[in-house]
Parts: C-alpha cells; structure tokens; sequence
C-alpha cells in the first residue's frame, strides 16, 4: 500500500520518511493484535502457551505502542529532527 499512498502524501507535505515510520508501528502493532498477529503464533509455537496468554502479557507493549503511534502521527517534528539535521 505505501507505492501507492507514497505520491499522495508527498503532495499533501508529508515527509516519505515520517510516513515510513507510521507505517512501521503501524506494522508493529498488526503483528501483535490478534487474530492475526503473526508473532503471536510464532510465540505461541516456541513457547507451547495459548496465544490468549500471550495476547494478554502484549497489552501493555500494545498501549505503549498506541501512544508512540499518535506521538509520531501528530507530532512529526519530534521524530524527524535527526533526519533533517543529518541531510543538511
């Protein structure tokens, strides 16, 4: 989805960069949500525990990951001072 949502974003002013890491967390909270969270199965199989198990030990990542997500969505300045410092 991002080739294709990435021309619509850069002429809407958002950075390529800014949109590639909410994308990323956006990712890292699909993988632990269920019921289709990869890494739960895969936790699942390695450690022989429910995935309801799991599933409950990952809220509170879960929570952090939901405010990271509205931290970079809403405040892109806070994220993207090191790449522009470095591109300068």
């Amino acid at each position: 989805m991002v080739p294709i949502f990435l021309p619509l974003t850069k002429s809407l002013g958002v950075d390529p960069v800014h949109l590639g890491l909410v994308v990323c967390v956006n990712l890292s909270i699909g993988f632990v949500t269920p019921p289709v969270g990869a890494s739960l199965f895969i936790l699942g199989g390695i450690t022989k525990l429910s995935i309801d198990k799991i599933a409950r030990a990952a809220i509170p990542f879960l929570i952090v990951n939901i405010i990271m997500l509205y931290v970079l969505t809403y405040m892109p300045d806070l994220t993207l001072w090191l790449p522009r410092a470095v591109l300068r």
